[in-house]
C-alpha cells in the first residue's frame, strides 16, 4: 500500500508568490467584494478568452445555473428537460426553481444526452432543455436548437466541466441561450470557488446583477427579489493568476491523458468515452467505462484501487433519479443506458501535476 493518498483530483494553484504579490492591493483598498476592480477585470478576460459575447461572474457554479434558470422567468410547475447522467446540482437548480427536471436517457459512446429521445418528452408544459457538457464531451448541439427552435424552447448548457472547450473553432460557451461554467478548485480552471454563465442577450446580464446582488441598483434603489451570489476579490484574483498558466496547465493534461490512454488501450474491457474529433478537449477527467470481458467489475476495481490508497470516483453513480432525494419519483423511469453508464464508469485520478510515475502505478493495478 501506497502510504501518500493518491486523490482523484487537486487543485491547479499558481506560484505562491504570484498570488500574495496579486493581493496585495486589498490591504490598500479594503475592497473585497461588491464587483470589485478585479471582478470586473476577470469578467472582461474570460469574456475574451472563452471568447462570448457576455459574462456574469458569481460565487459558484451552482449559483450560476440556479439564478440563469430563474432569470428566464419560467412558470412554477413547468418541465425542463435534461440528463440524469450528471452531478447532483443539475437537477438541483432545476427543482429549487419550482420547476421539474424530465430526464432524457443519455448516449453510451459519450455520456451526452441522447439528442434522439428528446422530442418525445415535451409536452405543453415544456419551457427549456438543459444538457451537459458530460466531461467536457460537447452535446450535439446542432440538433439540441433544431428542437429548441421547433417548439419554442430555451436551451442552458450546463458547461462545468468544458471550460475552454471548443466546438469547430467556436467556444463552447456560445451555444444555447445560456451556458454554465464551474471555477471550483477541482475544476481544470478555477478561481478557488467560482462560476459564469455565458450568453450574448445583454439585458440577461441586467437580470442576474440584480438576482447576484439582492436586486440593488443604488444605495436607495432594490428593484426585485435577489440573492448574494457575488464572486468575491480574493476569488477574482486567484482566476486572473490561474488563466495566465491555463495553456501550460492544459498541455500538461494532454500529455497525462495521452500516456493514460496509450497504455489502457490495450487491455481487454476496458473502453473510453468517444472524442469528437471537431471538438478541441480541455482534458478534464479521464473516465474509463469497464466492460463485462475486463477481469473485475467496476466496483471490485475501485476498491482494489482504494486499498492501494488510489482513491478514483464513481463519476456519476448513482444516476440522479436513483438518488435519495428523488427516487420516489422518479426511479421507476426507464433510462437504461444510463444506468448501465453509471454502472460501469470509474474517473482515474488526473489532474495537471499528478507525475507519470504515479500513472505508470494505477496502470500496473489496472493490467
Amino acid at each position: 500500500m501506497r502510504e501518500e493518498k493518491i486523490l482523484v483530483t487537486r487543485s491547479s494553484m499558481p506560484p505562491y508568490e504570484e498570488y500574495i504579490e496579486a493581493i496585495k492591493p486589498l490591504w490598500d483598498s479594503h475592497w473585497l467584494t461588491n464587483m470589485g476592480q478585479y471582478h470586473q477585470i476577470l469578467e472582461n478576460e474570460l469574456k475574451r478568452y472563452l471568447n462570448v459575447k457576455e459574462i456574469s461572474l458569481m460565487v459558484n457554479g451552482h449559483m450560476s445555473l440556479e439564478m440563469t434558470i430563474q432569470a428566464f422567468d419560467f412558470p412554477e410547475g413547468s418541465e425542463v428537460i435534461t440528463t440524469p447522467f450528471t452531478f447532483i446540482s443539475t437537477t438541483h437548480a432545476i427543482t429549487r426553481n419550482h420547476l421539474v427536471p424530465v430526464f432524457c436517457d443519455v448516449k453510451a459512446e459519450d455520456g451526452t444526452m441522447d439528442e434522439s429521445k428528446i422530442e418525445e418528452l415535451i409536452t405543453e408544459k415544456t419551457v427549456a432543455i438543459l444538457p451537459v457538457h458530460v466531461y467536457g464531451n460537447v452535446c450535439n448541439v446542432e440538433a439540441i436548437q433544431l428542437i429548441a427552435n421547433k417548439y419554442n424552447l430555451k436551451v442552458i448548457y450546463d458547461a462545468a466541466h468544458a471550460f475552454g472547450v471548443t466546438y469547430k473553432g467556436i467556444g463552447i460557451g456560445n451555444f444555447g441561450d445560456a451556458a454554465i461554467f464551474s471555477f471550483h478548485a477541482t475544476k481544470v480552471f478555477n478561481t478557488i470557488e467560482g462560476g459564469a454563465a455565458a450568453f450574448s442577450d445583454k439585458e440577461l446580464y441586467q437580470r442576474l446583477y440584480n438576482l447576484k446582488n439582492f436586486g440593488i441598483r443604488g444605495e436607495e434603489h432594490v428593484v426585485e427579489v435577489g440573492a448574494n451570489a457575488k464572486m468575491n476579490e480574493f476569488a477574482a484574483i486567484m482566476g486572473l493568476c490561474n488563466l495566465k498558466h491555463i495553456s501550460e496547465m492544459l498541455e500538461k493534461r494532454r500529455k497525462l491523458w495521452m500516456h493514460y490512454q496509450q497504455n489502457l488501450s490495450v487491455i481487454q474491457g476496458i473502453r473510453f468515452l468517444k472524442n469528437n474529433p471537431l471538438v478541441e478537449s480541455n482534458y478534464a477527467y479521464f473516465p474509463i467505462i469497464l466492460e463485462d470481458t475486463y477481469r473485475i467489475d467496476r466496483d471490485g476495481l475501485f476498491q482494489l484501487l482504494r486499498e492501494h490508497n488510489i482513491y478514483s470516483r464513481k463519476y456519476f453513480y448513482p444516476i440522479i433519479p436513483d438518488q435519495e432525494c428523488y427516487k420516489e419519483k422518479y426511479k421507476q423511469i426507464d433510462l437504461p443506458v444510463a444506468r448501465d453508464l453509471s454502472n460501469r464508469v470509474l474517473v482515474l485520478p488526473f489532474y495537471a501535476e499528478l507525475e507519470e510515475e504515479i500513472i505508470d502505478k494505477i496502470l500496473e493495478i489496472l493490467c
